[in-house]
């Protein structure tokens, strides 16, 4: 009995035998390719939620690594300060109404702020810098304004005080992933000056959507510019930090501590910081009220 020479072709290369052809008759001949086997489709899991921040019970007596190598240790067994909430010392202006942002979600608020030409920055910077982090973190960072590293990636602190703000955050036992971190101004002033009060009114809406969003239990203010838009006051950050402040009408714990740029040319604050961050953590755990 004969086969045709297809059928014969598919039985020797089944049994591993090559077989020779000429090319001009390869068209006829050439068998059909196998078709690969049908597989379920595997079954995707869903994203992990963001890991919750779990604050590492305190080491008594014990300093953290690496940021703090320069500081002095604290004296004594550290305690949250409780006092009154600062009173500020001149009155601020109200926020523009021209920047309505009550009510956007966080797509149509970044987008605003893209957009947004209420100042004269807009027009000197790279790009906005809208903010980084869990949107549902339960501590928001706040700093200043973008530098010239923030302006060219778009996202605050990437520079060497970005570093060391990593470091500080991994100290308390959390990832810079687990926070949110934003800033006062949502554009790099020109020559890295500090923001003046007109800039930060107009800017100042859009921060206080993002907190509203967020939701966090704690802010952490980072730095002069920061620490005193945010308490409407002129008063020094050596006499705002160490102690529980309310954050307007929300009455979110707020804690003050020195930006990392300064730590970076003033190592021997590192120990004050730190006793901040530790006060940052009290309240997250529920210690400090």
């Amino acid at each position: 009995m004969s086969m045709d020479e297809a059928t014969r072709r598919r039985y020797l290369e089944t049994i591993g035998i090559t077989v020779w052809q000429r090319r001009d008759s390869l068209t006829e001949l050439q068998p059909e390719p196998a078709k690969p086997p049908v597989l379920d489709k595997p079954q995707l899991a869903s994203p992990p939620a963001p890991e919750p921040i779990v604050a590492p019970p305190a080491e008594s007596g014990e300093m953290p690594p690496a940021w703090l190598d320069e500081a002095p240790p604290l004296e004594g067994d550290w305690e949250p300060l409780e006092i009154e909430p600062v009173v500020p010392e001149e009155a601020y202006q109200a926020s523009p109404a021209e920047s309505d942002v009550a009510g956007l979600d966080w797509p149509a608020l970044e987008k605003r702020v893209k957009g947004c030409r209420l100042c004269q920055l807009r027009e000197g910077c790279t790009q906005t810098v809208f903010g980084v982090g869990n949107r549902q973190a339960d501590l928001l960072i706040i700093g200043e304004a973008p530098g010239a590293d923030e302006d060219r990636q778009g996202e605050p602190f990437v520079g060497r005080a970005g570093q060391l703000l990593n470091e500080m955050l991994l100290a308390m036992g959390l990832k810079r992933q687990q926070v949110f971190i934003a800033n006062i101004l949502k554009c790099r002033p020109p020559g890295n000056r500090d923001p003046r009060s007109e800039e930060a009114l107009k800017c100042e809406p859009y921060l206080l959507r993002q907190i509203a969003l967020i939701r966090p239990r704690v802010i952490l203010s980072v730095g002069r510019i920061s620490a005193q838009n945010l308490l409407k006051t002129e008063i020094a950050v050596g006499k705002l930090r160490g102690r529980i402040h309310n954050f307007g009408s929300s009455a979110i714990p707020l804690v003050v501590t020195y930006h990392p740029a300064y730590l970076l040319r003033s190592p021997e604050q590192k120990g004050k910081a730190w006793a901040d961050l530790q006060l940052a953590l009290s309240v997250l755990r529920g210690v400090a009220r």
